[in-house]
């Protein structure tokens, strides 16, 4: 942890006042706790590689991370070479192109270099950029604005004198708080340029830059030892350029900021620290933690200091005979959130963090079910949370969560996102005294892939519910079950059994009560259900009807135990296998009959039978046969006209 971050407002800012309440918003420095997880940011970038996790949500956090592979270049400042500022870049190589450079309002240099010409100017713009939020500076940001400095800097490359100006659209908070600006190649810089008539020098080849810039690359020109170089060796040979001249050096940057790690308010874990008057602070003793909240009349916070400031007789404490002054910022509450979960392994435990034995039993989570909306926010902070106790030597796996799956939403039978000022909203309360627990965790489970948004059908809910009902007569109005073999079952209940187990270990719950629903059809058709399968079928279903398959288990087969202490069934992979199929013949994607088969039979044979069907033969007669489309043991499609 450091102190002394710069933590900026509420970004829920509209036109210069909070969402909440419409106060009048001023961002701020303030003095304040944070988390340095870009240090950690290659950690976290190599171990998604680790981890069982959609690529998209890979994708999210390496986005946010944002790694980048560049070069800090230095600027000096025209007539007062002792002041210069550094700019981060990806593209060193278009350096001669950059004809002005722009600092972000808040940056400290703008004060010193501002000529007192321009300083009124300055001062207002900057002052009208501390009621604007991030989100209003960049995304909403359609209209370039900015204000010259009155100074210059040296391009280090050519020597030139380019105009330095300050912009909303670039913060202090990313990268250097500086750009280089290469409008001939950049639309945004391209947009300020044109609005103030400043140059605009074309460096790679391609484009009209008379219309707009060129994002696209080509070989360099207007770049004196760079022309005619691809983007590859340019960048190289520009970044040697600088290093050799002392002006530059190659740099990797994240867009990843540190992790402002406390809260001006009362509720919170406290900060562990004290502030001694002789300007040290001390870290409480682990005989002294946890630090408990003091009890309040007034929560407010008051002129913009946390409530915890008016706690007197809290704050102020006394360390050897000296005075100091508690932290009186709380920890935010992703503080918690980022590791819950470990204690949860060992809660009880006062003398270590947790036991190593449970933590090698338990970590990692086996499965993570939780939306996207966590990806950068949660599931981030648990990742550096975890890797940063890993090696601390308190945990024992640098990953906390090995596997992650996403949940769709479920949406209005109007296919819209479910509201109340829709009135689309399915209370499932009302879904449970009409149709049972039960038939509502079926249908929500049959309703298509998990991850997937799909709306909300009545209908569907009844239908699984006539479906339990059916198991339910099965058993309990037929007399099918019988301590006897049945060959007929034999294929339909092992291919079952292997197939919804494995779709529930990846989750996918409809292709799994869609062959249950198979498996009860061929049950009905014939006259005896083995007692063995009758168990084995009911365990599987148990999962996603855990009420009606516990009654069944108990009343009507007979088992003194509950069916969630059972084994789970097996199958036998040599009984998984049909001896023989049924192939559709299909013209032009109807179907004009089917052959029965052995399994895997030859293409052709299937062929030469396929011609052999009367129906076939008429569809096709006098005319003339423009593909063949063949999946093995399944359809073979004829394509005429």
């Amino acid at each position: 942890m450091k102190n002394f971050g710069t933590v900026l407002a509420n970004d829920e800012v509209i036109d210069g006042k909070s969402e909440r309440g419409g106060f009048p918003v001023v961002r701020k420095n303030m003095k304040q706790w944070i988390l340095d997880i870009p240090e950690y940011a290659e950690t976290l970038l190599s171990g998604l590689d680790d981890i069982d996790w959609p690529e998209s949500s890979k994708e999210i956090q390496k986005n946010w991370i944002g790694k980048s592979i560049g070069a800090h270049v230095i600027f000096k400042i025209a007539g007062n070479e002792d002041l210069s500022f550094t700019v981060f870049t990806t593209r060193a190589d278009t350096l001669f192109g950059a004809t002005y450079c722009v600092l972000a309002p808040e940056n400290d240099l703008v004060k010193q270099i501002t000529t007192p010409e321009q300083k009124e100017l300055i001062e207002n713009y900057v002052k009208s950029c501390a009621s604007k939020s991030e989100l209003e500076r960049i995304e909403l940001n359609k209209d370039k604005t900015g204000v010259f400095t009155g100074s210059y800097a040296i391009n280090p490359v050519n020597k030139e004198k380019i105009p330095v100006w300050i912009s909303d659209y670039v913060l202090s908070t990313y990268g250097t708080g500086a750009i280089m600006a290469v409008p001939a190649h950049d639309e945004r810089d391209y947009a300020f340029a044109k609005k103030f008539n400043l140059k605009i020098i074309p460096v790679l080849e391609g484009g009209n830059v008379e219309n707009e810039a060129f994002i696209g690359d080509g070989l360099h020109i207007n770049s004196g030892f760079l022309n005619g170089l691809n983007k590859e060796d340019a960048i190289n040979n520009m970044i040697t350029w600088l290093e050799e001249h002392k002006v530059g050096y190659k740099k990797i940057n994240y867009k990843m900021r540190e992790w402002i790690f406390a809260r001006q308010r009362y509720w919170g874990e406290p900060v562990p620290i004290i502030h001694m008057d002789d300007g040290t602070t001390k870290v409480l003793e682990d005989n002294e933690l946890p630090l408990i909240l003091p009890k309040m009349t007034d929560y407010k916070s008051k002129n913009g200091k946390a409530p915890l400031e008016n706690a007197e007789e809290w704050k102020n404490v006394s360390v050897d005979g000296d005075h100091g002054t508690r932290e009186t910022s709380t920890m935010p509450g992703s503080a918690a959130s980022s590791w819950y979960f470990l204690r949860y392994i060992d809660p009880k435990n006062n003398n270590e963090f947790a036991n190593k034995e449970l933590l090698n039993y338990w970590m990692p989570v086996d499965l993570y079910m939780g939306g996207t909306e966590h990806l950068v926010g949660h599931l981030l902070y648990s990742r550096f949370w975890n890797n940063y106790l890993y090696n601390k030597g308190l945990v024992t796996t640098k990953e906390p969560f090995k596997k992650l799956r996403h949940q769709g939403m479920i949406l209005g039978t109007n296919g819209e996102k479910m509201s109340k000022s829709k009135g689309n909203v399915i209370n499932p309360d009302d879904m449970v005294k009409q149709y049972g627990t039960d038939a509502l965790r079926v249908y929500e489970m049959f309703m298509g892939p998990i991850e997937a948004t799909k709306p909300w059908d009545t209908n569907g809910i009844d239908g699984s519910k006539k479906f339990l009902d059916r198991v339910w007569r099965l058993y309990s109005e037929t007399d099918k079950i019988k301590n006897e073999e049945n060959k007929e079952l034999e294929q339909v209940y092992h291919y079952t059994v292997k197939k919804v187990s494995n779709d529930y270990e990846s989750l996918n719950f409809n292709t799994a009560i869609s062959q249950l629903m198979i498996f009860v059809n061929a049950v009905y058709k014939t006259n005896i259900f083995p007692r063995e399968y009758a168990e084995g079928f009911i365990q599987l279903l148990n999962p996603v009807a855990p009420h009606i398959t516990e009654e069944i288990w108990s009343t009507i087969l007979g088992n003194k135990s509950s069916i969630s202490l059972s084994s789970w069934p097996k199958y036998d992979e040599e009984k998984t296998r049909l001896d023989s199929i049924t192939i559709a013949i299909q013209v032009n994607g109807k179907l004009k009959g089917t052959i029965e088969t052995p399994v895997d039979t030859a293409e052709n044979e299937v062929k030469e039978r396929a011609f052999e069907i009367e129906n076939v033969k008429n569809a096709i007669c006098e005319k003339t046969i423009i593909k063949e489309i063949y999946v093995k043991n399944k359809i073979y499609n004829i394509v005429v006209k």
